[in-house]
């Protein structure tokens, strides 16, 4: 378990700089919300890797919560964005 752990935690780390990089050099405001978004989902992924390895339920909860923001941010910058192009 502890090589599993290992493996999906540097892919995370790599798919988490990758992100981050299109992130600060994304062309449009969509771009880096789709960035941001995907860096949320990483992190919720890193939690749950972090609570299969350690057999601990209480970052449950936390999961949760980043699923929940990284959805309504997302939803919210993109009502917004739609109202602007009008």
């Amino acid at each position: 378990m502890t090589v599993v752990a290992g493996v999906a935690a540097v892919l995370l780390s790599v798919a988490a700089l990758l992100t981050l990089f299109r992130v600060l050099t994304g062309p449009s405001t969509l771009d880096r919300v789709v960035g941001m978004d995907s860096l949320t989902a990483m992190a919720a992924a890193g939690l749950a890797v972090y609570a299969a390895w350690s057999k601990e339920t209480s970052v449950v909860p936390a999961i949760v919560a980043l699923a929940l923001v990284g959805f309504l941010g997302s939803a919210a910058v993109s009502r917004f964005r739609v109202r602007d192009d009008r």
